[in-house]
């Protein structure tokens, strides 16, 4: 029996419906996805956002490319999010205290968080979460103390934690019912390095 569900309204999913289908119909993903799109606050009114390519090089809003560690090619949300220079935007981490935990492949065929990356999420109360370009993997987005970046590999898997001199590829796809700020992921970054 199929037990796919519309992620926007809850019908079940025929099975018509392609295997890693979210959504029962165009009208849901696109009600789905203008719902979705918040972007925190916290993000947005900082002076650190790019365009991206789809293979996420960054870009100035103009077309150049930007740099993670250059603040002279990084432009407002406002005006990134009105550009069309690439294929989506991107946000600058320079060590402020605004941290994003990377999840890759966390998400099965159906959508749903592996045990692994249940365990992370549980553990980041009070941050927002987006799906990531790829749709597979998860950013979570917070605060905490971090002095360097690191990939983590466990069990196959891959977890990367950020806070300066990267620039991540923003969906502004929320992903569940997280709410749209920036919570404390200080003890989540002490039990991950």
């Amino acid at each position: 029996m199929n037990t796919r569900r519309c992620e926007h309204c809850g019908e079940h999913l025929a099975a018509r419906h392609a295997h890693n289908a979210r959504f029962c119909s165009g009208r849901c993903r696109v009600a789905a996805h203008r719902a979705r799109r918040t972007i925190p606050t916290e993000l947005t009114s900082r002076p650190r956002w790019v365009r991206r390519t789809a293979r996420k090089v960054p870009l100035t809003v103009g077309g150049e490319t930007a740099s993670s560690t250059d603040p002279s090619t990084w432009s407002r949300y406002r005006e990134a999010a009105a550009s069309t220079v690439g294929t989506g935007l991107g946000f600058v981490l320079n060590g402020d205290g605004i941290v994003c935990i990377d999840l890759d492949h966390c998400l099965d065929d159906e959508g749903e968080v592996l045990p692994w990356a249940a365990l992370i999420l549980d553990s980041a109360p009070g941050c927002w979460v987006e799906r990531s370009v790829s749709g597979r993997g998860l950013h979570v987005w917070g605060r905490g103390p971090l002095r360097h970046g690191r990939r983590i590999a466990r069990d196959g898997t891959s977890i990367e934690v950020y806070g300066t001199g990267r620039f991540i590829a923003v969906t502004g796809e929320t992903w569940g019912d997280t709410p749209r700020r920036l919570g404390d992921l200080s003890e989540l970054i002490d039990v991950l390095l």
